[in-house]
């Protein structure tokens, strides 16, 4: 298997592989091509944001500059989708979020995973598990949604959360680390 192919396996993976850094390095060059683009210049930001990602559900798809991300191809967004100001999303393993989400400023959404032993992590290989996010949701202003995470459809998480576990639908979602405080 290549590097990339166990990344997107789940599998240890080396992060310093060549083939790796070349994408990342590319889709750099497009981020911040994007990032310069006018605000106004709606129609050609639509386009570069339909070829960045891996998949978008419809023309609707509005992400605010600044928009920051690692490969954009392993990121995947429904019909009408908005994310405000700051958006991150280290997209090591695939992204995928549902139809009518709406995402505040600075939220950073992170798939890559890295060993708390200093002499394994110094190796640069690291692992990485997916972010779902279901249909409805509403992701407050300065939240982190760690790897591995599933949230659920109709799902409100409030700001500044820290998710780091499943949450499930009909909910609302607060605090570090996130936990339901209402079911709807």
């Amino acid at each position: 298997m290549t590097e990339k192919e166990k990344m997107l396996a789940g599998e240890l993976y080396s992060a310093v592989d060549g083939q790796l850094i070349k994408e990342l390095n590319e889709t750099k060059d497009v981020i911040h091509e994007y990032n310069l683009l006018m605000p106004t210049d709606m129609e050609k930001r639509k386009r570069m944001l339909m070829d960045l990602l891996g998949y978008v559900g419809d023309d609707k798809v509005f992400i605010n500059q600044p928009f920051y991300c690692d490969y954009g191809k392993h990121i995947s967004v429904g019909k009408r989708f908005f994310a405000n100001f700051n958006f991150t999303v280290l997209d090591e393993a695939l992204v995928t979020i549902g139809d009518d989400c709406f995402v505040g400023p600075n939220v950073s959404i992170y798939t890559a995973c890295h060993s708390t032993d200093p002499v394994e992590r110094n190796t640069r290989r690291e692992w990485a598990r997916p972010v779902t996010i279901g249909d409805n949701v509403w992701i407050g202003g300065s939240v982190t949604i760690l790897p591995g995470v599933t949230i659920g459809d109709n799902v409100t998480i409030g700001a500044g959360s820290v998710v780091t576990h499943d949450i499930p639908s009909n909910t609302i979602a607060v605090g570090n680390p996130c936990r339901v405080i209402k079911n709807l």
